[in-house]
């Protein structure tokens, strides 16, 4: 089932570092929506795109945000669930890279897809909130002023999207740069063994 789910063989191995990851990366985004922080400033767009350009078993991708927001809101609280339903699968999207080719997965694509989470969330989710809430008039002027009154808030998400991107992927590559350098140290030895 699962080399269904990756179009490859999946050993154990890759299963216990899959799941490591998902565990990581979802107590990442509960920690950094319960403590203090500015308003939609959160990993959780960007540990979506890391988890779907990581994972060997690809459908784990979709878990990272969606159970870092359940057990977020578990604790924060729900609220209306039609606006709910559209912030999840917003901050899912970033996740559903997971399911393109690897090469796409792990390109150029990824700072142009982590950045253009933020608006393309924006633009959905406020609409969401103006359709769906009192808080706005159900008129043009009504949607325009949800627009304006949610422009911190994208401004916010751009830069913690952009910063846990930088987050989750620099540490990545300075992980793997490292272990590139022992490795090749550890060839020199047993070499000259």
């Amino acid at each position: 089932m699962l080399s269904i789910l990756t179009g490859r063989a999946i050993n154990s191995r890759n299963v216990a570092a899959d799941v490591l990851i998902v565990a990581s990366l979802v107590g990442l985004d509960v920690a950094a929506r319960l403590l203090p922080h500015a308003p939609d400033f959160t990993p959780v767009a960007a540990s979506a795109l890391f988890a779907a350009s990581m994972l060997s078993v690809r459908a784990l991708a979709l878990v990272v945000p969606i159970i870092g927001l359940m057990l977020g809101d578990a604790v924060l609280g729900f609220y209306d669930f039609r606006i709910m339903v559209i912030v999840y699968a917003m901050l899912a999207l970033p996740a559903g890279v997971a399911f393109l080719p690897r090469r796409l997965r792990r390109s150029r694509l990824i700072v142009p897809l982590l950045l253009s989470s933020s608006p393309l969330f924006f633009l959905a989710t406020n609409f969401a909130v103006w359709a769906f809430s009192p808080m706005y008039p159900p008129n043009a002027a009504g949607l325009l002023d949800c627009y304006i009154a949610a422009l911190p808030f994208l401004r916010n998400m751009f830069a913690g999207d952009l910063f846990w991107g930088l987050v989750l992927f620099g540490l990545y590559g300075l992980a793997q740069g490292i272990q590139a350098v022992t490795n090749e140290r550890l060839a020199v030895r047993i070499a000259a063994a």
